[in-house]
């Protein structure tokens, strides 16, 4: 009976957690790319990682000047810092990006200073 399958389908889609779904949306396109998990990184690993940026912050303070954003690869989120920069054309939450780096760990958290970035349009 194909019906059940697809009203099994359609509850759990009406049902599920939104961040869940995401989640496994995003994680699904960067196995797709051949990126690796942000999840299975450590630190001092050189990575290419498939993803997309949730949040992005400009700090102008001479101190701290530079562009920070999260990076959300479907299994872990990794803070992207760029130092010195004051904006980065392009860089905006919802934007799908691959990034490249050597994965640091800063409080506990991953993070990748200065990678390398490719943007991708919004309907990749």
């Amino acid at each position: 009976m194909p019906t059940a399958g697809y009203l099994k389908r359609l509850t759990r889609r009406l049902t599920e957690d939104l961040g869940d779904a995401d989640a496994e949306k995003i994680a699904e396109e960067s196995k797709a790319t051949g990126a690796q998990r942000a999840s299975e990184c450590c630190r001092g690993d050189e990575v290419t990682m498939h993803g997309e940026l949730r949040a992005v912050e400009t700090c102008s303070r001479s101190a701290k000047a530079g562009v920070k954003a999260e990076f959300f690869d479907g299994s872990d989120i990794v803070m992207l810092k760029w130092l010195g920069r004051n904006r980065i054309t392009g860089i905006e939450p919802g934007r799908k990006v691959t990034v490249r780096g050597r994965l640091a760990e800063q409080d506990g958290h991953k993070v990748i200073y200065n990678p390398y970035y490719e943007l991708h349009g919004v309907d990749e």
